[in-house]
C-alpha cells in the first residue's frame, strides 16, 4: 500500500511512511505554506501522536522535516486530533498529527493543518508536487518545546457546565484511544459518573462507523443487567465518536450528528452522501450532501459561510462533527472547529437524551430514521474496485444487471462511488475506501432484517468482483 492521500490525509504502510516519505512530505507541506505566505522560518509547528507503535518514529520524522525547514517543533504528545486543531488554529500555527485513525495497526498516517484549519484538496496537489523538488534544506537549531491542550478543554468543559448529565452512569471504552482520559473528565465534570472499561496498552484499531462484532459483543456484555446509560468511545485519534445506548446499540454516526445539529439548533447543515437519506425531515432546511471526506464538508461549510450563512455545521456518517460558527451552547461558546471532534456530539446525544427524560434507546428511536446498516471487505484490490465502480457509473445497462437481484433500478447517484435506490425505496451505495484496500457499502431499508439481508447480498455480490 503506497503512501497516499484519502479522505483523512497523507495514509499508508508504516513501514513506507518512516523515513524519507514522511520527512519529504512535511517538508513540502511547510514550503508549500511558506509559499503562500502562511508560514516563515521560525514559526512553531504544533505536532501531536496517537497510540500506535509506529508513531513515534514518524514523530522523529515530522520533527526532522520541521528544524530542515528552519521552523520550531511544537509538542503536544499523545492528544485528540480536534484538540491539537483547536489550539494550533488559536495560536495561528501549522500543525501536523500523526495517526492512522481507525485503520489497522500496521498503517499510519500524516494529517496536515493550516494555521486556518484543514488542507483542502488543492494543497494535497500542491503538497505532492513539490515533494520530488523540494528546495534546499534551511536548517537551524531551534529546540522542540511542549504543548498543552488546557484550551480545548475550557472549551468543553464550560459548554457543559450545570452538570446536565447528573444522575447517568456511562461507560468509556477506553481502548488506545488518545481520547480515553480527556472523555472520562468531561463526562464527570458534566455530572455523570464515567467508569473507564477494557484500557488497552496495544493499539486497537476501532472504526466507529462499521463497527466490528467483537466491539460490539464487548458493549452488549457491559451493558448486560442494565449496568449503564450508555457506552461511548472514540477512534485512534479521537475524531470519531462511538455512542451506544443502555441495550448496548451503537448508535449510527449519522444519527449521533443530527441529535448534536439539532441540540446546537444548527441551520445550515452540510454532510456526505452517505448519511441517511431520512435525516433531512428533521432539520430545518435539510441537508446540503457532499463527497466522502472532511475535505468536502468543510470546503461545503465555508462556502455557505461565505455566502452569509449563519449557524453552521457538519458531520459525517462516521459521527465525527464540525462546526463553522459560533454556538452558544450552556455557559460556554463553541467557537468554530471545522476539523472532526468526537466531543461535542458525545456530550450533546448524552444531553438531549436527559433532557428528554427518556433511555437513549427510546429517545434516538423517536427519530424513525430508516435502518442504515454499513460493513466493509477488506483486502479488496484497487484495482479491482476501480474497475467495478467505472463500469457501474459508466453503463446504466452494466449497473441495472448488477443489481437485478435486488430490484428495479429508481435513481442512481454519482456523487461518490455509487449510490442506487430501488423501486421499493431500499438504498444500496458502492464506495471503495479513499486511503485502504477495502470496500465499503452502506444499505437502507425499512427494517433491521430487511437492511441486514440486503447489506450480505450487496457484499456477496461485490466479494464476486474481487
Amino acid at each position: 500500500m503506497a503512501a497516499k492521500f484519502g479522505t483523512s490525509g497523507l495514509r499508508g504502510l508504516a513501514e513506507e511512511l518512516i523515513g524519507d516519505v514522511a520527512v519529504s512530505h512535511t517538508r513540502a507541506f511547510l514550503q508549500h505554506l511558506k509559499a503562500r505566505k502562511l508560514v516563515k522560518a521560525g514559526d512553531a509547528v504544533c505536532v501531536g501522536l496517537d497510540f500506535r507503535a509506529s508513531s513515534l518514529a514518524l514523530r522523529a520524522n515530522v520533527g526532522e522535516a520541521i528544524r530542515l525547514e528552519g521552523m520550531r517543533e511544537l509538542f503536544f504528545g499523545a492528544v485528540p486530533t480536534p484538540a491539537l486543531a483547536f489550539e494550533a488554529m488559536k495560536r495561528k500555527r501549522a500543525s501536523v498529527m500523526i495517526t492512522g485513525s481507525h485503520i489497522p495497526a500496521d498503517r499510519n498516517g500524516l494529517k496536515f493543518y493550516r494555521p486556518d484549519g484543514e488542507i483542502d484538496k488543492k494543497d494535497e496537489k500542491a503538497i505532492v508536487a513539490r515533494v520530488g523538488r523540494l528546495k534546499p534544506a534551511q536548517g537551524g537549531a531551534l529546540l522542540p518545546a511542549s504543548g498543552d491542550v488546557a484550551g480545548f478543554v475550557a472549551r468543553n468543559t464550560q459548554a457543559f457546565s450545570g452538570k446536565p448529565l447528573k444522575g447517568m452512569r456511562v461507560g468509556v471504552y477506553q481502548h488506545s484511544t488518545v481520547a480515553r482520559d480527556m472523555l472520562v473528565a468531561l463526562l464527570e465534570k458534566a455530572g455523570a459518573a464515567a467508569v473507564p472499561l477494557a484500557r488497552s496498552g496495544g493499539f486497537i484499531p476501532v472504526d466507529t462507523e462499521a463497527v466490528s462484532a467483537e466491539t460490539q459483543r464487548l458493549i452488549k456484555g457491559w451493558c448486560a443487567g442494565g449496568k449503564f446509560d450508555a457506552i461511548v468511545s472514540a477512534d485512534g485519534d479521537g475524531d470519531r465518536p462511538l455512542v451506544a445506548d443502555e441495550k448496548g446499540q451503537v448508535l449510527r454516526g449519522d444519527l449521533v450528528g443530527l441529535i448534536t445539529a439539532r441540540f446546537l439548533k444548527a441551520q445550515v447543515v452540510v454532510t456526505p452522501v452517505t448519511s441517511n437519506s431520512g435525516l433531512d425531515a428533521h432539520l430545518p432546511k435539510g441537508s446540503l450532501r457532499t463527497k466522502v471526506g472532511s475535505p468536502f464538508v468543510i470546503a461545503r461549510m465555508m462556502k455557505a459561510k461565505k455566502a452569509g450563512g449563519r449557524a453552521i455545521a457538519g458531520f459525517e456518517a462516521n459521527g465525527g462533527f464540525f462546526t463553522a460558527s459560533t454556538f452558544k451552547v450552556g455557559r460556554g461558546r463553541l467557537s468554530p472547529l471545522p476539523t472532526r471532534d468526537c466531543f461535542l456530539p458525545i456530550m450533546a446525544v448524552l444531553a438531549s437524551a436527559r433532557k428528554a427524560r427518556k433511555p437513549l434507546s427510546q429517545f434516538a428511536a423517536s427519530f424513525a430514521l430508516p435502518v442504515a446498516l454499513a460493513d466493509r471487505l477488506e483486502h479488496f484490490p484497487v484495482e479491482s474496485s476501480a474497475r467495478l465502480i467505472a463500469r457501474l457509473t459508466s453503463s446504466p445497462a452494466a449497473c441495472d444487471q448488477f443489481f437485478a437481484a435486488f430490484g428495479k433500478v429508481k435513481k442512481r447517484d454519482k456523487t461518490d462511488g455509487l449510490r442506487v435506490t430501488l423501486a421499493g425505496g431500499a438504498v444500496v451505495h458502492l464506495r471503495p475506501s479513499g486511503n485502504a484496500p477495502e470496500f465499503r457499502c452502506y444499505v437502507e431499508a425499512a427494517s433491521h432484517a430487511e437492511a441486514e439481508a440486503l447489506l450480505a447480498k450487496a457484499l456477496e455480490r461485490i466479494a464476486a468482483e474481487r
